[in-house]
């Protein structure tokens, strides 16, 4: 959960929010087949579902750290075989920046790009 108290009062936006926009973001930029999902905890979630609510395909893959007033953030992503890498990661990085800052308010530090895979 982020905190943010204003001059209205405190607001409270769930990691869940973050995790579904930047995942649509991300998945719409071209070049990028899907999000990946990192780490142990939800390679086993993705394949031994508990809940009935979990993750969709966009939201893996996203991970959000709030520290200092700034958002860090971290995507596991699946490439599209011929395109410019350099030139997507960069577009990817520009839009969930902006995406993230205009529906929040919350400026972001940094967002970490990791291509796991290239797909044809």
């Amino acid at each position: 959960m982020v905190s943010l108290q204003n001059h209205v009062g405190k607001i409270t936006i769930s990691p869940e929010y973050f995790s579904e926009l930047i995942g649509n973001t991300v998945t719409k930029c071209f070049g990028v087949i899907s999000m990946n999902v990192s780490g142990i905890r939800e390679t086993l979630a993705a394949a031994f579902p508990l809940r009935k609510k979990d993750k969709s395909a966009a939201e893996r893959g996203v991970k959000v750290r709030f520290v200092k007033d700034k958002l860090l953030i971290d995507l596991h992503i699946s490439l599209m075989y011929g395109v410019n890498m350099n030139a997507v990661v960069r577009s990817i990085i520009n839009k969930v920046g902006y995406t993230v800052e205009q529906s929040t308010g919350i400026g972001v530090e940094k967002v970490n790009v990791y291509v796991d895979s290239i797909r044809v």
